[in-house]
């Protein structure tokens, strides 16, 4: 074993927490949630009345921000905040890097007279003025045009971070152009469920709903990531440039046993668990799930679903968070879709769903074949996903979700829904023009006398569909784990508006708005959307064979890699619709193309060089040395009169020759340039990673032959098992 693997262990072996212990018996949970949020419980003790009722109408309402009232917010937030001990406030965006983005300004103004006051009014809290020259714009404007604004989202909590040397007040914002153009993921999300809300409530209104209030698109995403210790994660240059594994011969142990799923969590594991959630808490971040994942040193956090433009932040605070705590804890927080080869890689479950004042429209009730209501916005879902698969498989497209997509770990990338025997039941009788009833859930027996009898589900679940009816809401489960949700929301939001859009039309003619009408118009208006987008239901094995020919016969679309399924953004029919809805303009579609298409290309390459410097600098050097040892024991035997066995120098001489020809041609594939972005993008996928891989695949075998102590790179091993 190589130093610094030995050290990496033994400090490993030595560790002990550097986390402070939280006594949940002294200050439950319950009285920290949203301890650091400006909340609504904050803003009405905190705001005059008029104030209080005006915001809570652009929150809860939907209604345009009265700018008369910024400067009695603004007040109360800073001095809120400055009792936390805030003395930074910052608007914080979502660029269309996928990460976060903040910019600090202290609340301190010079008076003139050698003192400072605190200040902060409500124009600076409603628009703030990032540089915008260095975030991907993708052509909407060049690099010398710097001006870019952030607008305060007062539908999104602001909060307070804490920090061991002070506390900055956390502006949630949007982020836009000099020209009004979106730089940013959240703008477009607004936007998306604007549309969603608008179609929405025009169908409720024909079931005689008039006052339903705003209806809201709401998200839970599941988020896996791994942890892995520090010391390892500084020795493997592969992880620490691109976030995945370049190298690594498979384990003699992998997740085969099974034994890894909801197992005991490790003690360190779970302390770093506890202090995360304990910060999430205290953001008003609603997680309730925490279990081991299937792979060795994989895990899982799960909120609870709320609204979509609130799970999105929230969702970034997870990611940040997990990343920071895990360095109190000694650990690295992995949150790329395949940190390693061989083993289930990650994703990012999106719950979703839409409610209102109605509650949620797609709780089926207790007979879903009598619930009108809810089989109208299931359809809509349905034919939303038949025809815009192309769009849901663009927005989780990424080269890190390519390993993991159609792997047998994740859903196929063939976009279809589960809808379990229940609903699938319902609407072929729909379909064929008679419904008689939807079959029970009932109770399940178990077979132990002391245990309680279950209730039983009407379907079961599947695991292999991307898109499922989980019981009163869909889960989207083709996401990447690294991802922003914001992406796939947008998509969500905006297919299903145009899904709605198209039944209220279709109703409002049938009927001229005669509520007696309404059911035979139903009927007959899902009889022929049942027929004509049943094909992307399939509630089997997605994982199979056969259901890769069976979805080519009924036309489902099969983009395996990204470069083809980004290829959708642009379709026009695809423009069309985001501009018909006001969600995006057909320059912001095709901007964002541009940028995830380049966003390819740089991950790829950055890849491809972090593999050539691994492979010359560190594994090609131990493979010469082991071969040099080889032969001086060949020579001194021979010196010796003996017949040396020749068999491991022979396989090793082969397999360094092989690495150095494949290093080779590593080096000439990368050295290519010229041709379009689309081009270019051809080349890292059918050039680029097959070469990359013939480089790990040579490199893997030498694993398995070289002297442990000789080998450089922590192995699989001792990253995924040593905790």
């Amino acid at each position: 074993m190589t130093a610094s693997r030995a050290s990496a262990i033994a400090a490993i072996n030595s560790y002990r927490s550097a986390g402070q212990a939280w006594n949940f018996r002294e200050t439950p949970t319950s009285e920290i949630f949203g301890a650091n949020v400006f909340s609504q419980a904050v803003m009405k003790a905190r705001l005059p009345k008029s104030v209080y009722k005006a915001l809570q109408a652009t929150i809860k309402q939907g209604k345009p921000i009265d700018p008369s009232i910024a400067d009695a917010v603004a007040m109360a937030m800073k001095d809120w905040a400055i009792e936390k001990g805030a003395t930074h406030y910052a608007h914080v965006f979502y660029p269309l890097t996928g990460l976060t983005a903040e910019k600090h300004d202290s609340f301190l103004s010079p008076t003139g007279d050698g003192t400072a006051i605190a200040e902060f009014s409500g124009k600076e809290l409603i628009q703030g003025e990032p540089d915008a020259s260095s975030f991907p714009s993708g052509g909407l404007r060049a690099t010398f045009e710097a001006r870019g604004y952030t607008a305060w989202d007062p539908t999104s909590p602001t909060y307070v971070l804490d920090n061991p040397n002070g506390t900055t007040l956390c502006i949630p914002t949007a982020f836009c152009s000099w020209t009004g153009e979106a730089l940013d993921k959240k703008t477009p999300l607004l936007r998306s469920m604007q549309a969603l809300d608008k179609q929405a409530r025009r169908v409720l209104a024909l079931f005689g709903h008039d006052d339903v209030g705003q209806v809201s698109a709401s998200a839970g995403p599941e988020q896996e990531y791994f942890l892995i210790d520090r010391n390892f994660f500084f020795n493997r240059p592969d992880l620490m440039m691109t976030g995945r594994t370049l190298f690594g011969a498979r384990p003699p142990k992998g997740q085969e046993f099974e034994d890894q799923y909801f197992g005991a969590i490790p003690e360190r594991v779970l302390a770093c668990m506890l202090e995360g959630e304990r910060e999430l808490y205290k953001l008003g971040v609603p997680v309730k799930t925490r279990h081991n994942e299937v792979a060795p040193s994989q895990y899982e956090i799960a909120p609870v679903y709320e609204n979509a433009n609130i799970a999105t932040d929230h969702q970034q605070m997870i990611m940040l968070t997990l990343t920071r705590v895990a360095q109190k804890y000694g650990m690295s927080c992995l949150l790329h879709e395949k940190p390693f080869a061989g083993i289930n890689g990650s994703g990012k479950h999106v719950n979703w769903s839409m409610g209102c004042r109605l509650g949620n429209l797609l709780e089926p009730g207790e007979t879903p074949h009598a619930n009108m209501q809810f089989l109208v916005f299931c359809a809509a879902v349905i034919r939303a996903v038949h025809l815009h698969a192309d769009l849901l498989r663009a927005v989780v497209a990424s080269s890190g979700n390519d390993h993991r997509l159609g792997a047998n770990e994740a859903p196929p990338a063939i976009i279809s829904i589960f809808l379990g025997e229940q609903l699938s039941d319902v609407f072929e009788q729909i379909e064929k023009g008679k419904v008689t009833g939807s079959k029970a859930s009932g109770t399940l027996t178990v077979g132990v006398d002391t245990l309680p009898p279950l209730p039983m589900h009407a379907g079961d679940r599947n695991r292999t569909s991307p898109f499922a009816f989980t019981g009163n809401k869909f889960e989207f489960r083709a996401v990447g784990s690294s991802q922003s949700i914001a992406g796939p929301l947008v998509a969500l939001n905006t297919i299903v508006a145009e899904s709605l859009d198209f039944i209220a039309t279709e109703l409002e003619q049938a009927t001229g708005g005669d509520l007696a009408l309404l059911p035979a118009a139903v009927e007959s208006l899902l009889q022929k959307m049942i027929s004509a987008h049943k094909a992307v239901v399939f509630n089997g094995n997605g994982y199979s064979q056969e259901w890769q020919d069976e979805a080519a016969r009924r036309g489902l679309p099969n983009l395996k890699a990204t470069p083809e399924a980004l290829d959708a953004l642009v379709n026009p029919a695809t423009i069309a619709m985001f501009e018909k809805y006001g969600v995006l303009s057909e320059r912001e579609v095709r901007s964002r193309y541009d940028i995830y298409m380049e966003r390819y290309c740089k991950d790829l390459n950055t890849e491809a060089q972090a593999a050539l410097q691994i492979a010359k600098t560190m594994i090609l050097p131990a493979a010469y040395r082991y071969q040099g040892e080889l032969v001086d024991i060949a020579t001194k035997l021979k010196a010796l009169g003996q017949s040396p066995h020749l068999g491991t120098l022979e396989k090793l001489t082969k397999l360094v020759g092989d690495l150095e020809s494949r290093i080779d041609s590593l080096e000439q594939t990368t050295a290519h340039h010229g041709g379009d972005l689309r081009a270019e993008v051809g080349h890292f996928h059918d050039d680029v990673v097959p070469a990359m891989a013939a480089v790990r695949e040579t490199a893997d075998q030498l694993e398995t032959i070289l002297p442990d102590d000789l080998w450089p790179l922590p192995t699989y091993r001792e990253m995924l098992f040593i905790k």
